[in-house]
């Protein structure tokens, strides 16, 4: 069976539910009454109230209020996942050995046990980020000015990655800096930061915040850091650079400023 759900089952039948999901390394969605308990790097613990369980194919395990983006608790992928009858009470827990911590939901009443074993093995693709813009930049650099040659990707500093490293047609070298979305002072203070690592440069350099738009406080401050904008959208149509996925910018996020 790929898909199950049942309303209001007793103990017994939503023991059955869970454990078949898990034996079939399904979805396992239960949403139900129950109190959370963490033990690990901290301890948490969460009274009687109506919240969605869910247990992914992966080993996640998630733990989920009726508001809020975020699980109010989770255990990651690879997580040994059980369920026990105990004291009358349905027992999940989610539990992982290094470094060692328990995640234990208390079932008390059951109001829906479902599962589902789908198939999805796509990428998310995505569009309109920095990346695709210096991609961009790097295809057709006239995009930025007539003249422009881009040269480095990432270039490192004491304070960060410059986005994109580049001469004009007069050979001065031009730092790129880029926002996917409206641009504000910390995007010109970022830039700045990068030009004054070039204090002792030979060559004048020029600086340039590149963005769909600024707001007008950093209109103002790049005119006073004698710095540059120029007006750019990212590319917005799939299939650009099949490379992108949600798992690069999730790590991307992770080492830019």
């Amino acid at each position: 069976m790929k898909f199950l759900s049942e309303e209001n089952p007793d103990h017994q039948r939503t023991f059955e539910i869970i454990n078949e999901g898990l034996s079939k390394k399904a979805v396992v969605v239960v949403v139900a009454c129950c109190t959370v308990n963490y033990d690990g790097r901290a301890r948490s613990k969460l009274g009687a109230g109506d919240r969605m369980v869910m247990i992914k194919s992966d080993g996640s395990f998630m733990v989920h209020q009726n508001i809020n983006l975020e699980p109010v608790n989770w255990q990651p992928p690879k997580s040994n996942c059980s369920a026990v009858l105990k004291d009358g009470n349905i027992i999940l827990e989610g539990s992982r050995r290094s470094p060692p911590e328990r995640l234990q939901v208390v079932i008390h009443k059951t109001y829906v046990a479902s599962y589902y074993n789908g198939k999805d093995n796509k990428d998310l693709e995505l569009t309109g980020y920095e990346e695709n813009m210096r991609e961009m930049i790097f295809k057709t650099p006239d995009i930025i000015e007539e003249g422009f040659r881009p040269s480095t990707k990432e270039y490192p500093t004491s304070t960060g990655f410059i986005d994109v490293l580049g001469k004009d047609k007069n050979g001065n070298v031009v730092v790129l800096e880029l926002k996917s979305r409206r641009a504000g002072i910390n995007a010109v203070k970022q830039l700045k930061r990068y030009l004054d690592d070039f204090s002792d440069h030979k060559e004048f350099v020029r600086g340039i915040l590149v963005a769909p738009s600024v707001t007008d406080d950093a209109a103002e401050l790049l005119e006073g850091f004698k710095l540059e904008f120029k007006p750019l959208d990212p590319p917005r149509e799939f299939g650009a650079d099949k490379n992108l996925t949600l798992d690069f910018f999730s790590k991307t996020q992770d080492t830019k400023t």
